[in-house]
């Protein structure tokens, strides 16, 4: 009986303090999120739209955002000449370099939809996903694709995104719980965001229009 006591004592210590953890735990450099998990081909019905239109090609220079040691670009498979790095801040990355950026349950805070926040400042500001995804263009080459997957934001809500076509959607039952907020940093009830990945557009080319969404 004694021994019981002890265990179940330990067992809520342990809880007690993972959930202090959470509480408390700073966001990492560049990310939103305090957690830097990742498993390879996470999501498979995202990475078989980018084996098809990524992964196909020869020579793509593929960007990992944020996820921590880029595992989740594996399932992209092994391509001639696919060459990938893994950054938590792209500052300093080439312009015009990248064929496609992964950017997947990166910038979002989990505890704001834990907690039933109606704002997310000051714990998060769209100006600094605007500025990141921003960046993500300045990396894309003209047809690369940014994808953006769980976030607390919408893309379509940048100004970058006139510059991008959305061309891949999830189904709402792959959309994570995660509330979005709008450019003021207030919640967006019941709001829910399909499009996950863009098409940087190319000048030289006409705009695409809606129904060339891939689902």
């Amino acid at each position: 009986m004694k021994f019981r006591a002890l265990h179940l004592f330990a067992t809520l210590a342990r809880k007690s303090r993972d959930t202090l953890r959470r509480r408390f735990r700073r966001p990492l450099p560049g990310r939103f999120q305090a957690y830097s998990h990742t498993l390879p081909d996470r999501y498979p019905w995202l990475f078989e739209f980018a084996r098809a239109n990524v992964g196909s090609l020869v020579g793509a220079r593929i960007l990992s955002f944020g996820c921590s040691r880029g595992d989740e670009v594996f399932a992209l498979g092994d391509a001639e000449g696919m060459t990938f790095a893994v950054a938590a801040n792209t500052a300093a990355e080439p312009a015009e370099f990248y064929d496609a950026i992964f950017c997947l349950a990166v910038l979002c805070l989990g505890d704001l939809t834990v907690s039933g926040a109606t704002r997310c400042d000051p714990h998060l500001y769209f100006k600094d996903f605007e500025r990141m995804v921003a960046d993500f263009s300045r990396c894309l080459k003209p047809g690369g694709i940014l994808f953006l997957h769980t976030t607390n934001f919408r893309f379509c809500d940048t100004a970058v995104s006139q510059n991008f076509d959305a061309v891949f959607e999830a189904g709402l039952e792959q959309l994570a719980p995660d509330v979005l907020f709008d450019r003021d940093n207030a919640l967006l009830p019941g709001a829910r965001y399909r499009p996950v990945a863009f098409r940087k557009r190319n000048p030289a080319m006409p705009t695409m229009s809606s129904n060339s969404i891939a689902v």
